[in-house]
């Protein structure tokens, strides 16, 4: 495993005025993550740090400006809630709720495939911030298990590649998580731009591998390519047979190549409603998403 620079936090130590740590949670390449209690909140919540050698980068740091932008702009009762940033501060950083339940990915490693009556709400749930997203003027582009929360409600986290439709639109892949980005995030196509219909794609990666419990491509052993990414010339692997046909196709179009041929975030809630309605709990979803018992 990689060994990333630390902050080597201990309890009780400030990050800010009123901001101390309790534990350290993890964290990649570019961010530290750290349970925190905040004096002006009287509540806990998470500190996504810049790590120390990257806390003076110009790049780094207007990453993170950037990010906290976009949750400054966003509200959504599926998206991660912001609550303040310092990223002016010695230890540059967003602080972000504390979201209680274990990752979609902790769930399928553990448990395997993910059953029907928990999916189908859950995607609808994620569809319908997907959709928000879109609406409001952005995508998020890192659609994948790790990235979703199972609370209740469900929670999309990790905005840090998420940007405007218009600085997508002049984005050059690769960007994002390699299993879970569609063509165009893979390698530049000018006449594909990144829009909204990357994260139709990520649903779809994402729903593939909580059906079947293995991502929809084999992993890539090279780095560039079909090698890194079979996407770009194969198709995806087979869903377990049981799996309802409606959602089958559902998934098939979410990973059609062509980005103009992927349903909308919307069009998934809608085609979702009546396999929702099936379920034996008798979950009702309304065309605006909201679900219910």
């Amino acid at each position: 495993m990689a060994e990333y620079a630390s902050w080597g936090f201990e309890e009780g130590a400030e990050i800010a005025p009123g901001r101390t740590v309790l534990k350290r949670l993890g964290g990649g390449n570019r961010y530290e993550v750290c349970l925190v209690w905040d004096d002006a909140l009287y509540a806990l919540a998470v500190a996504k740090l810049l790590r120390p050698d990257q806390a003076n980068d110009e790049k780094a740091l207007r990453d993170l400006e950037r990010e906290i932008e976009v949750l400054e702009s966003l509200a959504h009762p599926t998206l991660v809630r912001s609550f303040d940033a310092a990223p002016d501060g010695p230890h540059p950083h967003v602080l972000i709720e504390h979201l209680e339940g274990p990752s979609l990915r902790r769930l399928i490693r553990r448990d395997g495939a993910i059953p029907l009556p928990q999916l189908l709400p859950l995607a609808a749930h994620v569809a319908g911030a997907l959709q928000y997203m879109a609406q409001s003027g952005y995508v998020h582009l890192d659609v994948k298990p790790d990235n979703v929360i199972m609370g209740l409600p469900p929670r999309l986290i990790d905005l840090s590649i998420a940007r405007t439709l218009e600085r997508a639109a002049e984005t050059r892949g690769p960007i994002g998580t390699d299993p879970y980005m569609p063509p165009e995030q893979c390698v530049a196509h000018p006449e594909k731009p990144i829009d909204p219909a990357a994260d139709s794609w990520g649903l779809g990666a994402t729903l593939f591998h909580a059906i079947a419990g293995e991502k929809p491509f084999p992993r890539g052993t090279g780095d560039s390519g079909v090698e890194r990414f079979p996407q770009l010339e194969q198709p995806p692997g087979e869903l377990p047979p049981q799996t309802p046909a409606a959602l089958r196709a559902l998934v098939s179009d979410l990973l059609e190549p062509e980005p103009e041929r992927r349903p909308s975030c919307a069009e998934v809630i809608e085609r979702l409603e009546p396999l929702i309605a099936e379920l034996p709990r008798k979950l009702k979803l309304t065309r605006r998403g909201a679900i219910g018992v």
